[in-house]
């Protein structure tokens, strides 16, 4: 097979509809858009989600809920996850950063319970639940809240 042989599907290059180009056309005159009203105009048609003039289906169905815009959100790391890091390391939300434990700082950091701590860290972060303060602590670590 060469590369001049090579063809498309048969509908890939369908002919345009040429519009306007005399009655004997068969498309001719109204060009297909038939007599007068609004869709026979240049520029004419509706707005997207228009129901001519009914009240449009986004405004009648009742709207529901509330987003706080001062709401804070962050990106969370679980006590089991820090023992990529050696013993007594002082861990920061840069060093999390940098070895990929977080991806996005968002408004700061917050550590969770989930999983075991097998050594001894410092942590300086954001926020820090009470079940992962608890784990800490037990295995001689130190927390402080930036």
């Amino acid at each position: 097979m060469k590369l001049e042989d090579l063809r498309g599907p048969e509908a890939a290059n369908a002919r345009t509809k040429r519009v306007g180009r005399g009655v004997g056309s068969g498309r001719g005159k109204t060009s297909c858009r038939g007599h007068k009203g609004q869709k026979a105009r240049s520029g004419g048609g509706t707005r997207l989600g228009f129901e001519g003039g009914q009240m449009p289906l986004q405004r009648r169905i009742p709207k529901r809920g509330f987003n706080n815009i001062f709401r804070k959100e962050y990106a969370i790391i679980n006590v089991g996850d820090l023992d990529v890091f050696e013993a007594n390391t002082e861990i920061t939300p840069e060093l999390l950063k940098e070895a990929g434990l977080v991806k996005k700082m968002k408004d700061g950091v917050k550590l969770l319970g989930d999983g075991e701590l097998e050594k001894a860290f410092t942590i300086k972060l954001h926020k820090v639940s009470k079940t992962a303060e608890e784990k800490v602590l037990a295995k001689g670590g130190k927390i402080e809240v930036i």
